[in-house]
């Protein structure tokens, strides 16, 4: 009899540092060629290592075998449909990656002479130029790297406002439908968080907001439309009652996508924008990052805007882009040099792409798939157990609540979730926003097909009628991908964050 070959594990979970084997190597310097210089020459002693660091040893076919299983492991949108709402996960043109990488782009170091990197200025400008003109405010900074950075910074510059007037307010308004970044930043900024409720048809509670607005107030920090995927018809009340109390009104761009060329937040009444340009505008994004956060202000804000602002000069020879660093009534700098470049990059090709009426378009098209997909999901077998939690025209995203689905199946929001990737759909926002049971928030995005959102549909349906003949399959769900349901609270609780060496 022949015996049986050995068994191989079905996915090798070694980390990189498992699989070093001394002496190996990926790359072998060539010899110098130059003169040798002594090191002390090169680096001072006080910044050298007291011992070699500690990296793995791999051959290169190894290296690059790990790190492309490694890859094949993640869900991304080049795998599959990713309706994660509130994020705005569309697809990432693929030439933004190859104008990001051309040398000039991806090889200019931040230290580089103003002089010598004309053509970044320039188009860190342009940028600039075109993001207040889809704010409807005129100036903006592209220093903040992230959405809750950039929220950090409208938060500073509506404490720089109100200082600068001799007045101390001590207190944000947040609805409480905000995203959870919200009041995390207004409490690192120093003020205590108030929360405005919600109406009847899911917008801002005007009659609370009123009651709540005084002169202690700072600023309200709003999203429109809001992460209930609703727009705020009453949105020029509450512009007037914030403003009528000497408050600022700040917007959360994250849902920007759902706006774009059709109305803008400055001309609605806002005087602080944020732009997530790595949802609205293709960066990709995820696991952390890179990402950008520009803030787009008014004139009466603008003064106070962080340090060096980008700025554009003629002189003899013509125009000039300058690093602006005299601005007595800034914030600062929030960061060292002006951001994530690259990001920058991806940004303006997508804007330039587009163009005004391509921009448009793609807010359109999104309201119009995420109103498609929810008259999907309308249908018997799904909204008994799935309804919407506002039922009105949706934008860009909507709220689907679990409630009738954990009552009557059995299976909770994220049992379903956990489904879905065994369907190879990544699974949309569970859990938020709070005020909703069960909460399932989908956003399609304007970049996915009508063959796409109906079959989600149809997958969402067969999980519900799965539930109904056997729940178990769902609670013990996923069952295809590399990890299984984790322990999430024990995953806080002990993380394990650190390769031992």
């Amino acid at each position: 009899m022949t015996p049986a070959a050995p068994t191989a594990p079905a996915d090798d979970q070694r980390t990189i540092y498992e699989r070093s084997q001394p002496g190996r190597r990926a790359f072998v310097a060539p010899a110098l060629d130059v003169p040798a210089r002594p090191l002390d020459e090169l680096l001072p002693a006080r910044l050298r290592r007291s011992a070699p660091a500690r990296l793995p040893e791999v051959s290169e076919p190894e290296l690059v075998r790990h790190y492309h299983r490694l890859s094949k492991r993640n869900f991304d949108l080049d795998t599959g449909f990713y309706p994660l709402g509130s994020c705005t996960m569309k697809h990432n043109p693929k030439l933004h990656e190859r104008v990001a990488a051309l040398p000039g782009n991806a090889r200019l170091h931040p230290l580089q002479d103003e002089r010598r990197a004309q053509g970044a200025l320039e188009l860190m400008w342009n940028l600039q130029e075109a993001l207040g003109e889809i704010a409807g405010l005129p100036h903006v900074s592209l220093q903040p790297s992230a959405g809750s950075h950039g929220e950090l910074a409208g938060v500073l510059l509506t404490r720089a406002y109100h200082e600068d007037r001799g007045e101390h307010r001590t207190k944000v308004l947040t609805p409480d439908t905000a995203h959870g970044t919200n009041p995390a930043t207004v409490t690192m900024a120093g003020y205590e968080v108030v929360k405005v409720g919600t109406n009847a048809d899911g917008g801002v509670d005007v009659d609370d907001l009123r009651a709540k607005a005084d002169e202690q107030v700072a600023c309200l920090m709003l999203t429109n439309p809001s992460t209930l995927g609703l727009f705020d018809p009453n949105i020029a009340e509450i512009a007037e009652i914030v403003h009528g109390v000497g408050a600022t009104l700040y917007y959360d761009g994250a849902n920007l996508n759902a706006i774009m060329g059709i109305t803008r937040p400055g001309d609605m009444g806002f005087d602080i924008v944020h732009f997530n340009l790595h949802k609205s505008f293709t960066q990709p994004h995820g696991g952390g990052g890179p990402g950008a956060g520009p803030i787009a202000v008014s004139e009466r804000i603008e003064p106070y805007l962080p340090r060096p602002q980008v700025i554009r000069r003629e002189d003899d020879e013509g125009a000039a882009f300058l690093l602006d660093e005299e601005r007595p009534k800034s914030i600062g700098k929030l960061r060292g040099f002006q951001g994530n470049y690259g990001v920058f990059v991806r940004s303006y090709a997508y804007i330039r792409s587009l163009g005004a009426e391509g921009l448009r378009e793609a807010s359109e098209v999104a309201v119009l798939n995420a109103n498609y997909l929810l008259a999907l999901l309308k249908r018997a077998g799904v909204a008994e157990y799935l309804p919407v939690a506002y039922d009105r025209l949706c934008m860009h995203e909507f709220v689907l609540s679990g409630a009738p689905m954990k009552r009557e199946l059995g299976i909770r929001t994220l049992d379903l979730a956990k489904r879905l990737l065994d369907f190879g759909v990544h699974p949309p926002t569970v859990y938020f926003p709070l005020l909703v049971d069960e909460a399932l928030l989908i956003e399609p995005t304007e970049t996915e097909t009508k063959e796409t959102l109906e079959r989600f549909a149809e997958i969402v349906a067969a999980i519900l009628r799965e539930a109904a003949e056997d729940p178990e399959i769902a609670r013990n769900a996923p069952y295809s991908t590399p990890v299984r349901r984790l322990d999430e609270a024990r995953a806080a609780k002990q993380p394990v964050i650190r390769q031992p060496l």
